[in-house]
C-alpha cells in the first residue's frame, strides 16, 4: 500500500475517527492526538502487513488504545484532565460500520455560536477535514503559529465552557444549522476563490454530502450541496493557460465536469419541487441556469436575484443582481444600480464598475476603477485578469 493510498484513507476517515473518539473521551485534544498517532502507526505497519479488512475500524480501535494508554500515564501523575477523560471513556460504539451521527455531532460542536466564525471554520477544517495547521494558516493568510494558537484557544473554550458534543434540540436546530451551512460554504469559498486550493473545495463538498446523507429533508442542505457542485464543475475552465481568470462567457464548456453538473441540477430540481426556497437553493438555481447548454437566461437570473434580495438582502447580492441587470438591459442600467453601494473596500465592486464603464466607453473612469480593484485584490488569477483588462484600455493597449 503506497503513501497516496494511506492519504486517501486519512482524508476519508480522519473526521469520523476524531468524532468517535471525541464521543468516547469527551475531549477534542485527546481524540485528535490519538487519531494522529493511529495514522502514524498505519504508515509504519500497513505497507508490510497489508491493509486490514476495515481500515476505519483499525484506525478507531488503535486510536482508542493509544488514547487510553496515554491518559493512564498522565492520570498516574495526578493530571486531573486525564483522569476526567478516563472517567468519561466509553466503549459502546463498535469500531466497524458507519458512525455518521458522530461526525454530525462534531460538526455542530465546531460551529457552536460561542465560537467566532473564524474559529468555527478553522476547527472544522482541522478536526473533520484533517487539514494541517499550516494548510489552514495559508487559507487564512496568517502565520502557522498564529493559527495554532487560535485552534488551541477554540478547543480550550469548548472544553472549559463545557460546550455539548451533540446535535442541538429540534427547537435550536434552525439557528445552529444556519451556522453549520455558513461554515461549510465559507470553506468552499476559500478554496474556490483561491483557484489553486482545490482540496478545500473537495473537503467542503464532502461535508456537504455528509449533511445531505444525515439530513435529507432539509432543503437548504440540498441547496448548498447543489451550489457547490455546480460551481466546482467549472473549476478547470476558470483559469487560463497563463494563470489568469476566465469569465463565464469565455469559458470552454468542454472542460466543465458533466457528472457534477448533472448531480447539481438534479438536486436543484429536488429543491424546486419542495417549493420552500432559501438563499442556498436560490444561488444553486442561478448556477443551474448558468450551466444550461443554450447559455444563460439573464431574465431568469434577475428574477432569482429578486427573490434572493427579498429573503436575504445584502450589498453583495445587490451588486451581483446589478451585473445580471446589465446583461439584460445594458451597462448603463447596471451602473446606475452599482453606484452608491457601500462596497468601497470590496475589490469586485470596483471590478464590476470598471467593466461597466469600459462597456460604456468611459475609458479614463474605467482605468481608475480597475486601479481601485487592483489595490484591493489578493488573488493572483484575478489580479492577472484585472491587469490585462486595465492595460487593454491604456493608450498603448
Amino acid at each position: 500500500m503506497d503513501e497516496d493510498a494511506i492519504s486517501r484513507v486519512f482524508r476519508a476517515e480522519h473526521g469520523r475517527a476524531v468524532a468517535v473518539l471525541t464521543r468516547s473521551f469527551g475531549d477534542l485534544d485527546v481524540a485528535e492526538e490519538a487519531v494522529q498517532e493511529a495514522f502514524v502507526a498505519a504508515v509504519r505497519r500497513w505497507p508490510a502487513d497489508g491493509v486490514p479488512p476495515s481500515p476505519a475500524g483499525w484506525i478507531i480501535t488503535t486510536a482508542r488504545r493509544k488514547a487510553i494508554d496515554r491518559l493512564r500515564r498522565e492520570a498516574s501523575r495526578d493530571d486531573r484532565h486525564a483522569q476526567a477523560a478516563l472517567l468519561h471513556q466509553r466503549d459502546d460504539d463498535p469500531p466497524e460500520g458507519p458512525v455518521r451521527d458522530d461526525r454530525l455531532r462534531l460538526l455542530f460542536t465546531c460551529c457552536h455560536p460561542a465560537l467566532s466564525a473564524e474559529a468555527q471554520v478553522a476547527l472544522t477544517l482541522r478536526l473533520l477535514g484533517g487539514l494541517s495547521t499550516a494548510d489552514i494558516a495559508r487559507a487564512f493568510l496568517v502565520p502557522e503559529a498564529t493559527m495554532a494558537q487560535r485552534l488551541v484557544r477554540a478547543k480550550g473554550k469548548i472544553r472549559d465552557a463545557r460546550i455539548p458534543y451533540g446535535v442541538p434540540s429540534e427547537a435550536d436546530l434552525p439557528d445552529r444549522l444556519h451556522a453549520v451551512l455558513a461554515v461549510v460554504y465559507l470553506v468552499f469559498s476559500t478554496g474556490s476563490g483561491d483557484l489553486t486550493r482545490d482540496e478545500l473545495c473537495a473537503e467542503a463538498i464532502r461535508l456537504g454530502r455528509v449533511l445531505v446523507e444525515l439530513m435529507p429533508d432539509e432543503p437548504e442542505v440540498l441547496g448548498l450541496l447543489a451550489l457547490m457542485l455546480l460551481t466546482d464543475a467549472r473549476r478547470e475552465a476558470r483559469v487560463s493557460a497563463t494563470g489568469g481568470l476566465v469569465l463565464l462567457r469565455d469559458q470552454d464548456r468542454s472542460l466543465w465536469d458533466a457528472a457534477r453538473l448533472a448531480e447539481g441540477r438534479a438536486l436543484v430540481r429536488r429543491c424546486l419541487r419542495r417549493d420552500h426556497l432559501g438563499p442556498y437553493q436560490l444561488q444553486a438555481a442561478m448556477q443551474a441556469v448558468h450551466s444550461e447548454p443554450a447559455g444563460t437566461d439573464w431574465r431568469q437570473i434577475v428574477q432569482l436575484y429578486d427573490q434572493l434580495m427579498s429573503i436575504a438582502p445584502s450589498p453583495v447580492v445587490a451588486l451581483n443582481r446589478a451585473v445580471a441587470v446589465a446583461e439584460l438591459e445594458g451597462p448603463a442600467a447596471g451602473l446606475a444600480l452599482v453606484d452608491g453601494l457601500p462596497l468601497d473596500r470590496f475589490h469586485l465592486f470596483h471590478a464590476v464598475r470598471a467593466d461597466l464603464l469600459r462597456r460604456l466607453d468611459q475609458r479614463a473612469a474605467a482605468v481608475a476603477a480597475y486601479d481601485e480593484a487592483l489595490a484591493l485584490v489578493t488573488n493572483d488569477a484575478e489580479r492577472a485578469f484585472l491587469t490585462g483588462a486595465r492595460d487593454a484600455l491604456s493608450p498603448a493597449g
